[in-house]
């Protein structure tokens, strides 16, 4: 029988068998319509995050940025100097929930937009 995971105990539905735990959703949308020259980061999560860092990794220069708190709904600009709209790279955002666990996420500056 093939490995079905760590068991996660019994299921909430009565139902006999073992669901796993929903995975965290990236609580983050990007507004590109200013690309490739601004990106617009914005929490549609439900919970604030902490901690919040952006690193570019890539052509051109995007400078550093932390924020201490990231309230849901609210947003921040990435800019990009430089770079040519091909190849602006990616940004590691690194994050914490409000329980100190800590989440990164690599996003590419070239897409649609939404979290993957």
């Amino acid at each position: 029988m093939p490995d079905q995971g760590p068991d996660v105990g019994p299921s909430p539905y009565g139902d006999g068998m073992h669901h796993p735990t929903p995975a965290y959703a990236v609580p983050f949308t990007i507004d590109r319509s200013l690309a490739p020259r601004r990106y617009d980061l914005v929490n549609i999560g439900d919970e604030p995050v902490d901690g919040l860092t952006l690193t570019h990794l890539g052509n051109g220069y995007c400078p550093p940025l932390a924020v201490r708190r990231l309230e849901p709904g609210r947003g921040l600009s990435i800019a990009v100097f430089g770079a040519d709209p091909a190849d602006t790279g990616v940004v590691v955002v690194r994050w914490r929930r409000p329980d100190r666990s800590e989440y990164l996420w690599r996003m590419s500056l070239v897409g649609d937009g939404r979290a993957a």
